[in-house]
């Protein structure tokens, strides 16, 4: 297995990548108080099932496109065959490099993949010299939250309007770099 920039998507990979989504038994419900001009938010781990599917078809490819030509992401190689990607955007206004999406074919999950890819994008990050690594995900995406808190994120924010589905909320994490 070999982990190198990763130049452009030819094809869409995700077709043969299986499963594609999350399914858990617990999510985080996140609860909101706005009192004048005071907002605060909590956010508990709360029993419930939950299953996100989703699709990347030629539209997110393209758009994926745009940010790995960059030169800020990542791929998975086995064979020469791609097997699983970060796709980092860097966010010159702030200082930041953005993980746009990150993803592992389903028969590679569970190998420790997801960890040495962030250990590249947060490397990657310091040559930036950036500040902070960031990433948006999903409230009920509790196997994911609890990657990011392992691999030194913080929730740090949260739009409770950015999805269509009301039951969900962004959660915004970060990991800060110390150059």
């Amino acid at each position: 297995m070999e982990i190198k920039k990763l130049e452009k998507l030819i094809s869409n990979p995700t077709l043969n990548w299986g499963f594609n989504g999350y399914e858990t038994d617990k999510i985080f419900s996140v609860s909101t108080i706005e009192i004048g001009t005071s907002f605060e938010f909590t956010i508990r781990e709360k029993k419930q099932y939950y299953k996100k599917i989703w699709e990347t078809n030629t539209e997110g490819i393209n758009d994926l496109n745009e940010i790995i030509e960059q030169g800020n992401s990542f791929g998975v190689f086995e064979n020469d065959e791609l097997i699983g990607w970060a796709i980092c955007d860097f966010r010159a206004w702030n200082n930041s490099l953005f993980i746009e999406n990150i993803l592992i074919d389903e028969k590679f999950r569970g190998q420790n993949i997801g960890r040495l890819l962030i250990k590249y994008v947060n490397r990657k990050a310091r040559e930036l010299q950036c500040r902070m690594v960031e990433l948006e995900v999903q409230n009920t995406n509790y196997p994911a939250i609890q990657f990011y808190q392992k691999a030194g994120f913080s929730i740090t924010g949260i739009n409770t309007k950015l999805y269509k589905d009301s039951s969900e909320t962004a959660l915004f994490m970060s990991f800060e770099i110390f150059i």
